[in-house]
Formats: structure tokens, sequence, C-alpha cells
């Protein structure tokens, strides 16, 4: 039995873990640990948990857990994940990863110590919407690979309080979004790019709103001039369901992909070549049910870890550059920043 410990009383731990476990054998959630006690056990009054740790560091301590689930927000991933390792547990860290690559090379090397696993929760990654994607490019269907776009863009309103309006805690589009269809093309094109250009529209709500992109675009170069196009949005006026696309152009054709992040919902391939034209969508459970799937057979050693490690060092080193590029903040800067105020 893996036995789960959760950082947070987090909204995304319910499609993470708690509807997943029912479908999945060999996994049960030990404890969970909040921000103060009373609102953890609140939180184990709705869900079915174990035990409840008085805070962070006597869950990470517990001898009865063997993986802690990160959700905490971006700014307190590096040092939590840090002290589960050398706490002897592995770890899924929520993303995005960290709060820069200084703090994702600091987690993997802590990893690397503990001889723990390190798993970045890019859910998309392990779902057979994305096995597919990645089949049909590598079969040559589509010829050598010319420009890639991808887009995730959903309205997040601004409140008081919102961590994804908050640099100083890892807030900004790119990061809460943007971090997506750049993991992709990188997935796809297996190497990486250089960050051309970069452009946000700021926010003009939120606290501290200089330093939040509500809307990002990016252009990467990769190697053989290879190009890929980035966006991602959380503008008030779009609406609530998502666009997460992905349009994969060859020398022979095109694929266009859709339903990457809720594939489970609905999801769409389109394949166009010079002979055909085919659509379809690919069978089953949430991607959540994968990420788990994937976990599991890591720590029984039947898998390599599709995340974490050198590939998430480098996720959040393009995450860095992008937002010099325009013209703001890493968030690890941000943060410093907000401590010297």
């Amino acid at each position: 039995m893996i036995r789960i410990g959760l950082l947070g009383a987090s909204r995304i731990a319910d499609k993470a873990i708690f509807q997943v476990l029912p479908l999945l054998n060999g996994f049960t959630v030990q404890a969970v640990a909040a921000s103060n006690k009373a609102k953890a056990q609140a939180y184990a009054d709705i869900y079915p948990i174990n035990h409840v740790a008085e805070n962070y560091q006597a869950l990470v301590a517990r001898d009865d857990i063997d993986v802690i689930y990160n959700a905490l927000p971006p700014s307190e991933h590096a040092h939590w994940t840090i002290q589960a390792l050398q706490h002897g547990k592995h770890v899924l860290c929520e993303k995005p990863f960290a709060m820069d690559a200084t703090e994702a090379g600091n987690m993997v090397q802590a990893a690397e110590v503990s001889g723990k696993l390190l798993l970045e929760a890019f859910h998309y990654r392990f779902h057979p919407l994305f096995v597919e994607v990645l089949t049909l490019v590598q079969s040559g269907v589509i010829g050598p690979l010319l420009h890639l776009r991808g887009n995730f863009s959903v309205r997040i309103p601004y409140f008081a309080g919102s961590l994804r309006h908050e640099a100083a805690l890892g807030g900004g589009a790119m990061m809460d979004l943007g971090c997506y269809p750049l993991h992709w093309v990188r997935t796809v094109m297996g190497s990486e790019p250089v960050v051309q250009s970069a452009g946000c529209i700021r926010s003009v709500t939120a606290e501290g709103g200089a330093q939040i992109d509500v809307t990002m675009q990016a252009r990467l170069k990769f190697d053989n001039a290879v190009v890929a196009d980035i966006g991602c949005s959380m503008a008030e006026h779009l609406s609530r369901m998502p666009d997460t696309s992905l349009v994969l152009e060859g020398q022979n054709g095109q694929i266009e992909v859709s339903g990457l992040i809720t594939p489970h919902l609905a999801n769409n391939i389109k394949l166009t070549t010079a002979d055909t034209e085919r659509q379809y969508s690919v069978p089953g459970h949430s991607t959540y049910y994968y990420q788990l799937l994937h976990l599991r057979d890591c720590l029984l050693g039947n898998a390599m870890p599709l995340t974490g490690g050198k590939d998430a060092i480098n996720n959040m080193q393009l995450l860095d550059q992008i937002y010099q590029q325009a013209g703001l903040l890493s968030r690890g800067l941000c943060r410093q920043q907000r401590g010297r105020q």
C-alpha cells in the first residue's frame, strides 16, 4: 500500500487524488497538513483521510507516509519538497515546479541525494491522448516538424488573496497556464529551444499587478529552424471553458489536438495530409488517473519517470527567460523583492 501525505488542503487534490483512488488499487491517503490544524481537520471531515498532522513539518516527518503530494503555492514548493525528500519521502510536486530554475535545481539535487522519486505533476503527459500525439509525430506521418503552436487560456478572475494574481507566491498566466504549452512543445521536440521573444499584458487589478502577466505570448526556436509559438491567458473576458490546443505543422501535413488537459471530457485529433483527413478521439480516464498510475509504476520499478529531474529544471529555466524577455521579473526575484519591502 502506497501511503500519501497531502501538503495543503488543496482543491486540486480532489481531482488529482480523491476522484482517482476508487479506480486504482494500492493507495491510501494517510494524512493531511494545512496552514493550521483546524483547516486540515475541516478538510479531513470532507475527504477520506486517516490522520491530521499538526503542521507541514509534522507531516513530512511522519514514518507512516511514503509519498508527499505537494499542492502548496509555488512559493512553497522548493522548501517543503526538499524537506520531504530529506525525510525519506517520495514527492509528487504540483506545477509550476518552483519559483525559478535555481530552486528547481536545488529540488532535483535533493532528490538525487536522497535517492527518492521526484515527479512534476504535468498530468497531461501520462494520458493516452498525448502518447498518441507523440506516436503520430514519431511515425513520420506529417514529415519533419516545421512549426508548433500551443495555447492554454481560461478565465481566472481576480479576487483578493488570489495566488494566481500574486507574483511573490508564483502567480501569473505563464506560471499557472503557460508552463503547459511550453512543456508540450519541448516534449514533442525532445530538445530544448531558445527564447526568441516574449510579450505580455499586465494586470491592472491585482495588487502588484505590474509583475502579473494576464496574457503571455512567446516564440521559441528549436534546432533545424523549427519555431514554436506558445500563448496563455487568464483574462476575465475569456470563457470558463479552457482552450487547450496544440497544432503541429510538418512538411507533409498537420496534426491539431484539443482537450489536452481534460481529455476524459472531450478531446480531438485532426490529422491532415495530402492524401487524407482523419478526425478521432482517444478514450481514457482523467489525466490524473494516469499520473497516479505512472507514480505507482515508477515506485515499483516498472517505469522511468517522465517528468522531474533535468526536464523540470529546463522548463523552469525557460519560464525565467520568457519572463525576462517580456520585461518582468522571474517569480523568484519577485519574492526576493517582496522580502526587501
